[in-house]
């Protein structure tokens, strides 16, 4: 089965964009492939004595607005492809959002359920030093992504402000609290995600006060997903899913008591009052909202057409495959994409960013009303184009985002 190259993905998505805009082929050529790659070789003294050489990556795709921004992810089978379009999107997340960022994107070939703290935090100093001549506040500033925590970016960051010779907390954000770090950082992709639900809702005329949703994946994203679309709205969890499999309750779920029973076993699954369901079927069900916050390419073609849900709110990044696009819009389903929808991540580090920067920061409360701020037009963008070039809200994303970027280029005569 050949490799699922998330690139290519990405490259198609930025070519069906560039021919509603009839981009100048020269232009359209800049932005088809990454600004800059890095790829380096870490080695780490393990806990039984070897030594083992970790490859890792940073990709800054696109600057014309400003640093690069964007998360680091370890994992064991991270490969650049992935990373190159995981820095595409966040540029045009960025210009989405209307940040005045572009985007970037790391990665390290590694298992991190299967290294001793120990071994973290000098894989994490590893990657920061040798990653340390082309970050900087004012460069390129990465964050917490897949199986990175706030805990390894305080070390990355202790680990630059070392090699640089002065305090450089705002070299990367999702830190913790006491070192420069963001109230309301934790829950902010999910908050972000929400916003766009509730316009999305005020749009198609859906009362979520009687809406359902359905959650696949409840890890970070997917977890505070679930909990603030019954605390903000009173909707219904119908369903939820992580990679062990899923729970189902027609009545709704109590999200608190399955992240305690996740929590105690590992998984959502065997949740007391619930019955199972697959990974693949909570796509299909009949619920108002599907969040799909776990894999890329889960929504194909071959079952974009058995989707039921009224709205599909990309949390994760990649879940719908691009021959799905199509048939979803042209069945009435609203998609959130997913630049937009998880948007509200990149916004509060960000945000994150500017309290770095002039060392005062906000309470959290501050950090939620700004984020509305920012996710709220963004969302009303997109759709106003999607109206206007009678195109789904993907390519519309892609629209807004692309015509800002090339702005930004052209001023800067860069083209």
């Amino acid at each position: 089965m050949e490799e699922l190259n998330l690139f290519e993905y990405a490259q198609k998505q930025l070519d069906t964009c560039a021919e509603i805009l009839d981009l100048d082929p020269g232009v359209h050529a800049i932005l088809r492939v990454p600004m800059r790659e890095l790829h380096i070789s870490i080695p780490v003294k393990m806990d039984d004595g070897t030594t083992k050489v970790f490859q890792g990556f940073r990709v800054q795709y696109n600057d014309a607005r400003g640093p690069t921004k964007g998360g680091i992810r370890f994992h064991p089978e991270e490969n650049v492809n992935t990373v190159r379009a995981l820095s595409a999107w966040m540029t045009w997340k960025c210009s989405l959002l209307n940040l005045p960022l572009g985007g970037a994107k790391g990665g390290v070939i590694c298992n991190p359920k299967e290294m001793s703290e120990r071994e973290l935090e000098t894989l994490c100093r590893g990657y920061a030093y040798r990653v340390s001549s082309i970050v900087g506040p004012d460069k390129d500033v990465p964050a917490p992504d897949v199986y990175t925590t706030p805990q390894m970016m305080a070390w990355m960051m202790d680990e630059y402000s070392k090699t640089v010779g002065s305090h450089k907390f705002g070299v990367i954000t999702g830190k913790p609290l006491s070192v420069g770090g963001s109230a309301g950082r934790g829950d902010a992709t999910a908050r972000g995600g929400m916003i766009t639900i509730r316009e999305a809702a005020k749009e198609l005329g859906i009362d979520l006060r009687k809406a359902t949703f359905a959650v696949q994946g409840f890890g970070n994203a997917g977890s505070f997903a679930a909990h603030l679309a019954v605390s903000m709205f009173g909707s219904k969890v119908v369903a939820i899913t992580d990679s062990r499999g899923g729970i189902y309750n027609a009545d709704g779920l109590d999200t608190e008591a399955v992240s305690e029973h996740k929590a105690k076993t590992g998984s959502v699954i065997d949740f007391p009052g619930s019955t199972p369901i697959s990974n693949e079927n909570i796509l299909e069900l009949d619920v108002d909202v599907l969040v799909p916050a776990a894999l890329e390419n889960v929504i194909t073609e071959k079952n974009a057409a058995k989707i039921k849900a009224k709205i599909i709110a990309e949390l994760a990044n990649g879940p719908t495959a691009p021959d799905a696009d199509d048939i979803l819009h042209n069945n009435g389903v609203h998609v959130i994409p997913d630049f937009l929808c998880n948007a509200g991540g990149v916004t509060v580090s960000y945000f994150e960013m500017v309290q770095n920067f002039y060392m005062y920061y906000w309470e959290e409360e501050e950090v939620h009303k700004r984020l509305d701020k920012k996710m709220t037009p963004a969302y009303h963008s997109v759709l106003e184009t999607s109206k206007t070039y009678n195109i789904n809200m993907r390519v519309a994303a892609y629209v807004v985002a692309i015509e800002r970027v090339v702005e930004s280029m052209s001023d800067r005569g860069w083209v």
